[in-house]
C-alpha cells in the first residue's frame, strides 16, 4: 500500500447498516495494511481548531524563562511543558528537535484516579489556553471512542468492548512545536522514526509534508491528509493486543528541505490511553495455527512504564 485510506466517521454514525459496515470494513482493512488513515467527519469544530493553534503558537512564542516554569520535575513529562530536545525515540541518543506539552485526562466520577494522575497545569499568562485544550481534548477523545467501537467491531467483539477501559483513561493531548532549524543538525530529525505506544493516535496538523509512515515493503511514503481530515494510526498497546492483526506503524517527522529550515511546524496528536489495569494479553479470536501468540501477558500500566523509561522520560 502506497497511500493512505481516507474514511469518513459520519457513515459509521449514519442510521445506514450498509455504510457502517463499509466504514468498519475500510478502517479494519487499513489497520490490517498499514495502521494509519485519514478520517473526516470528527468531533472538531473549524472554530475549534483555529483557536488551538493560536492558543498554543501564542505559549511556544512565550520567553524560555516563561515556559521552563512549566517543566515539572518527576512526572515524566506527562504534565505540562518538555523543553527542546528532550526526549529522544526508542534506541536512539539525539534528542527530537522538538518541544511540547502535555494536557492530559479530566477525571470524572472517579477520586482514585484523579489521585493517581497528576493534575493539570495551569499557564497563568494565557488566560484561553487552558479551557481550549480541554475542550478539544474532550472532542478527540469522542471521535477516538467511535474509531474503538468500529474497531471491535472489524475484530469481531462486542462494540462497547473498549470503552470501560478507555474511560477516564490515561490519554494525553500534546501540542507539539517543531522551531525553525538553524544550524545543520547531526544525525538528529523533528521526530525521529517510532511506533507509538498507546491503543490509537489521533492527529492534527498533519496537512503539509513532513509526516511520513514505513509500509511493509520498508519504503517511507508521505502521509498528508486534507484541512478537515485526522490522521489516526494504530499504537503499540492495540497492536499488541490484537497479536499484530493491527499494525503499528513506524512513522518519523522529517526535516524540511533547507529553504524552509526558517518555518516552525505545529503538530498536534491525541495520545489514547486505556486505564493502568487494561490487560494487553492477546486475543484469544487473533490467535490460530497461523498466527501463534507473539507477545507475553502485560498491563497498559506496566508496558507504559517500561516505554516511557526507553524514550528517556522517567528513570529505570
Amino acid at each position: 500500500m502506497n497511500t493512505i485510506p481516507s474514511v469518513d466517521l459520519r457513515e459509521f454514525l449514519s442510521e445506514d447498516p450498509g455504510k457502517k459496515k463499509k466504514f468498519i470494513r475500510e478502517i479494519g482493512d487499513a489497520y490490517e495494511e498499514i495502521g494509519f488513515v485519514a478520517l473526516k467527519g470528527h468531533f472538531l469544530s473549524e472554530q475549534l481548531v483555529e483557536d488551538l493553534y493560536a492558543e498554543i503558537k501564542k505559549f511556544f512564542a512565550l520567553p524560555e524563562a516563561v515556559k521552563k516554569k512549566y517543566e515539572i520535575e518527576g512526572i515524566g513529562g506527562q504534565r505540562g511543558y518538555t523543553s527542546f530536545g528532550k526526549e529522544h525515540a526508542k534506541g536512539r541518543k539525539e534528542g527530537d528537535l522538538k518541544e511540547f506539552w502535555h494536557f492530559g485526562q479530566y477525571v470524572e466520577d472517579n477520586p482514585v484516579l484523579e489521585a493517581q494522575y497528576p493534575p493539570n497545569v495551569m499557564v497563568e499568562e494565557l488566560p484561553r489556553f487552558n479551557e481550549v485544550g480541554k475542550e478539544t481534548y474532550r472532542m478527540l477523545e469522542k471521535t477516538a471512542r467511535y474509531v474503538l467501537r468500529a474497531l471491535a467491531l472489524h475484530l469481531e467483539l462486542e462494540e462497547q468492548y473498549f470503552d470501560k477501559w478507555i474511560k477516564n483513561g490515561n490519554s494525553i493531548l500534546r501540542p507539539i512545536h517543531y522551531p525553525p532549524i538553524t544550524s545543520e543538525p547531526e544525525n538528529a530529525i523533528r521526530a525521529a522514526a517510532h511506533g507509538d505506544i498507546n491503543l490509537i493516535t489521533l492527529l492534527m496538523g498533519a496537512h503539509g509534508k513532513g509526516l511520513q509512515v514505513q509500509n511493509h515493503k520498508g519504503e517511507w511514503i508521505d502521509a498528508i491528509a486534507q484541512p478537515d481530515e485526522l490522521m489516526i494510526n494504530v499504537g503499540d498497546m492495540l497492536s499488541r493486543h490484537t497479536n499484530n492483526r493491527l499494525k503499528s506503524t513506524i512513522h518519523q517527522v522529517v526535516n524540511p528541505p533547507r529553504e524552509l529550515w526558517g518555518t516552525s511546524r505545529y503538530s498536534i496528536p491525541f495520545f489514547m490511553h486505556p486505564v493502568s489495569e487494561m490487560p494487553l494479553d492477546c486475543l484469544e479470536n487473533c490467535i490460530d495455527e497461523k498466527h501463534p501468540k507473539l507477545y507475553e501477558d502485560i498491563t497498559a500500566g506496566e508496558f507504559l512504564h517500561e516505554r516511557l523509561i526507553e524514550l528517556g522520560l522517567i528513570k529505570a
